[in-house]
């Protein structure tokens, strides 16, 4: 059988003339040809590579680490629950799929089945509340009509219990297996008991002592089973959802670079290779609008190159050979050949993603201090519930000690202290999204009433972000109107920041402009025209121009308006403050929150904004990565610290501060690997959610007060100690009652929360 050819290059897609290749490789009965000897060895190395129609980079990997979030030390092979607290283990490192978390996969049809068969049930529970209920079911039902609702209770629940609930069954068996354990423990142990005690006393009623059983018969609690497995399913797929999107911020981020390069051969062709395969020292063409593929230097060509994602800066820098470009970062209109200095890997922008990936990780949620309690908790209700049973077994009463066994499980199944926290932090997220402020965890609202430091980018955060003209100088005869209408007549059809502040400031003045001809941009230089006969250009400053802008105290981009040869004026674009920064700086430091400015710009313009706002800390030229390395500087003397930014650039210090704030009209990046967002991107709502992070705590406390005071309560008496004195025997209907009640005041308390006084 013959050989197949392919003579499209498996590696760069490029066609190849079989007669003269560079080479060719025989490959599973295919001989395939390559464009170049580079990618001959490439396709050698790794060919399933290539072949499967992806990089390994995309593919999915059987073998992914998962950690557990909550105890990062527990790492296991594949999907999983933390044999510790029971957590959905998440995927360690960096995956560029959008699949959704199997686990979540999981849970969302359990979570549909429990709620259609738990609807009903909980309608038949409480309905034999209601008077005249067992009446009315009777005209419909029989006069067994207790009995065929006890089996249709038992029958939908058998599903929500075995199927439904199966997961949790299985934390809680792990958690006693490894003698951990956790809020599972409860659920489990709880939600089993309450099942198997209905259904025992259901098929044999008279195992109950006649003192004990309900006035219609015996009294089941399938309710308790069904509701609880639902209530927490519902939880774990909520919390899933989120922890689920904190991966897109790691999937934003590789989005900025390109999938493949332009590579140069050294016979001066191009070849297009994967992006993972780029080596230092390769020479890449960088075409127009697109984004540059690694880290490198220009050694050819000139072009205007967006680097806001690392300095945060609205305007594009000029770059020209010699110059430094970052990996991700866009090109503007020109094109240039520069030469790569990493692998992609090893960028500035893979260090990024680095630090995002190993902050997340690093993260505690906040239920560990319920898991914490629930170490000692659990097993003293246990014990309890053996004692009591054990101390009427050998008074004689087998029956009692069963039956209070079973009013202590169930009066401390773990609603009350379930719901302390999540209620009360569901009501002041709820509160806080009123006034523009997403709070995506109850770890941060936590922790905001804690911060002591608030480190905050200049551009887009402080300021607004984009440039404004803030100072027109005319020379010479020229006027301010003058000097501005040549230069947006020049710049109306640009697309560049500063180009953009100068036409709407000559809107806004209601300037008319003027007829360019032969209008030509000169890349790095500015742009050049013919308005009203006599050449004009808005170009780069003199140094004559620059004294000229100092000397006005003006600081920010200072550009140079020039007509028939001579400079007629200057003009001052910079970045405005908002008007809400003064305001906030200054209440935060009333309230003794340090505060530290950090900013990729220049000393000049990061000087003039914090003297603007009376901000006495700040660095400027910062990086990325050092502004990561600041954050966690200030960390290490024991405070707690928050990082307030709008960009890329901010967001490896946005994950390894204690709270992350991002701000709504900043970057999608800098949002996801953040806890906070402020939608309007107004600074008040930091005020604001310091305010309600307080509130919501308070609230906590209560709610954890109401869960333990009923159950120390609770517990021993439905154990039996009033009994020898006044002969009071908790039933488990009284104990689902006390449950229940304890479970009420928590929601009541947590809903006070609605309308609380954000505004001071």
């Amino acid at each position: 059988m013959p050989v197949q050819e392919i003579a499209t290059d498996p590696v760069c897609g490029m066609l190849v003339d079989t007669s003269h290749s560079a080479g060719s490789l025989e490959h599973e009965g295919v001989r395939y040809h390559f464009c170049a000897v580079r990618c001959l060895e490439r396709f050698r190395k790794d060919p399933s590579r290539f072949l499967s129609g992806g990089t390994s980079a995309d593919a999915g990997d059987p073998d992914a680490e998962y950690f557990c979030p909550m105890d990062p030390e527990v790492v296991q092979k594949g999907p999983g629950t933390c044999p510790k607290c029971g957590m959905a283990l998440e995927r360690s490192g960096i995956s560029l799929s959008d699949a959704p978390d199997p686990e979540y996969i999981d849970m969302v049809p359990r979570l549909r089945v429990s709620t259609a068969l738990t609807l009903p049930v909980f309608a038949i529970a409480m309905g034999e509340m209601v008077p005249g209920f067992p009446e009315t079911s009777s005209q419909f039902l029989g006069d067994g009509a207790r009995t065929i609702l006890l089996w249709t209770q038992a029958a939908l629940t058998a599903p929500v219990v075995a199927w439904c609930g199966l997961p949790f069954f299985r934390r809680a068996a792990a958690s006693v297996a490894n003698r951990s354990p956790n809020m599972f423990t409860l659920i489990g142990i709880g939600t089993a008991t309450a099942f198997i005690f209905s259904l025992l006393v259901m098929l044999a009623p008279g195992i109950l002592p006649p003192s004990l059983q309900h006035q219609d018969g015996v009294q089941v609690y399938f309710e308790t089973s069904a509701v609880i497995i639902t209530l927490v399913l519902l939880g774990q797929v909520l919390e899933l959802r989120a922890r689920g999107r904190t991966g897109s911020a790691i999937r934003e981020l590789i989005g900025l670079w390109p999938a493949t390069a332009t590579v140069l051969a050294d016979d001066g062709s191009e070849m297009t290779v994967p992006r993972e395969d780029v080596e230092p020292g390769d020479l890449i063409r960088v075409k127009a609008n697109e984004s540059v593929p690694t880290d490198g230097t220009v050694t050819q060509g000139s072009s205007w190159v967006d680097e806001s994602m690392v300095t945060g800066e609205s305007v594009p820098s000029a770059k020209e050979a010699g110059d430094t470009v970052i990996g991700g970062t866009i090109n503007g209109s020109g094109t240039f050949v520069m030469r790569a200095t990493a692998n992609w890997d090893a960028t500035l922008l893979a260090r990024i993603i680095r630090m995002v990936t190993d902050a997340q990780r690093s993260r505690a949620p906040i239920q560990r201090l319920a898991d914490t309690v629930s170490s000692y908790f659990v097993p003293a209700v246990i014990g309890i519930a053996v004692l009591s049973m054990a101390v009427w077994t050998v008074l004689g009463l087998p029956l009692y000690g069963l039956v209070t066994a079973v009013s202590v499980l169930i009066i401390a199944c773990p609603c009350a202290l379930g719901l302390a926290t999540p209620m009360s932090v569901t009501v002041g997220l709820g509160e806080a999204a009123k006034h523009g402020i997403l709070i995506r965890d109850a770890e941060a609202l936590e922790t905001l009433s804690k911060v002591d430091t608030l480190v905050i980018d200049k551009t887009g955060t402080l300021t607004m972000g984009r440039p404004d003209v803030k100072s027109v100088i005319p020379l010479g005869a020229a006027g301010v109107t003058d000097v501005l209408r040549i230069a947006a007549s020049l710049e109306r059809t640009s697309e560049h920041p500063i180009a953009k502040a100068i036409t709407d400031r000559a809107a806004q003045d209601g300037i008319d402009l003027l007829e360019v001809r032969d209008f030509v941009s000169m890349t790095g230089i500015g742009v050049r025209g013919t308005v009203s006969g006599e050449v004009a250009e808005v170009r780069r400053p003199s140094e004559e121009s620059l004294r000229l802008a100092a000397a006005e105290h003006a600081s920010g981009s200072v550009v140079e308006v020039a007509k028939g040869g001579e400079v007629v004026g200057i003009i001052i674009t910079g970045d405005a403050v908002k008007e809400s920064a003064r305001e906030v700086v200054a209440a935060l430091k009333r309230e003794g929150v340090r505060i530290m400015m950090l900013t990729g710009d220049n000393e000049r313009a990061a000087a003039s904004v914090a003297e603007a706002l009376g901000i006495g800390e700040y660095r400027s030229g910062v990086l990325p990565d050092e502004k990561a390395t600041l954050v966690k500087g200030l960390k290490t003397g024991g405070g707690f610290v928050a990082m307030a930014g709008d960009g890329v650039n901010d967001a490896p210090a946005l994950a390894v501060a204690d709270v992350s704030i991002a701000m709504g009209t900043g970057t999608e990046i800098a949002m996801e690997a953040s806890q906070v967002t402020l939608v309007k991107g107004d600074l008040e709502g930091i005020l604001r959610a310091r305010r309600l992070s307080r509130g919501t705590l308070a609230n906590v406390r209560q709610n954890l007060f109401f869960a333990f005071f009923y159950n120390l309560l609770g517990v021993p008496v439905a154990a039996g100690v009033l009994f020898p004195f006044i002969g009071v025997l908790l039933s488990p209907m009284i104990a689902a009652l006390a449950m229940t009640f304890s479970s009420v005041s928590v929601i009541g308390n947590a809903l006070r929360l609605r309308g609380f006084k954000v505004d001071g």
